[in-house]
């Protein structure tokens, strides 16, 4: 079976979004062309920002139609990460939110896409 390696966004603007990650999640940036961007997540596994003009076949996708999740271990750290995402001016899209799966809130990138950070609940 091949190994996940990349998770890719199609992105309109290549610098802003790839600074948006590097100061949100505190990742470097460790590529960067006039098309794309890699900044590494963890494991092995790379977040690829990829200039939405120049994506081959032509992206035709809208954004928001999917979520990016970020695990964190508990209500605590969401309600605290939610406060500095926030303060950044992050744009939220639902504010911490208790639910079947465990306590949540979603933002979004400059582009839409949306961000997921959630505590699992408790077993």
């Amino acid at each position: 079976m091949p190994d996940f390696s990349f998770l890719l966004l199609h992105v309109k603007d290549l610098e802003a979004s790839a600074r948006f990650y590097n100061e949100l999640l505190g990742i470097p940036i460790i590529e960067q062309k006039p098309d794309f961007a890699m900044l590494p997540l963890r494991d092995g596994v790379m977040l690829g920002l990829w200039l939405q003009e120049t994506v081959e076949p032509r992206s035709t996708g809208q954004s928001g139609n999917n979520e990016v999740a970020f695990s964190v271990p508990d209500a605590a750290a969401v309600e605290s990460i939610h406060r500095d995402w926030r303060q950044r001016g992050v744009c939220i899209m639902q504010v911490p939110t208790r639910m079947s799966f465990g306590t949540t809130f979603v933002a979004s990138d400059p582009d839409g896409h949306r961000l997921r950070l959630f505590a699992p609940q408790a077993a």
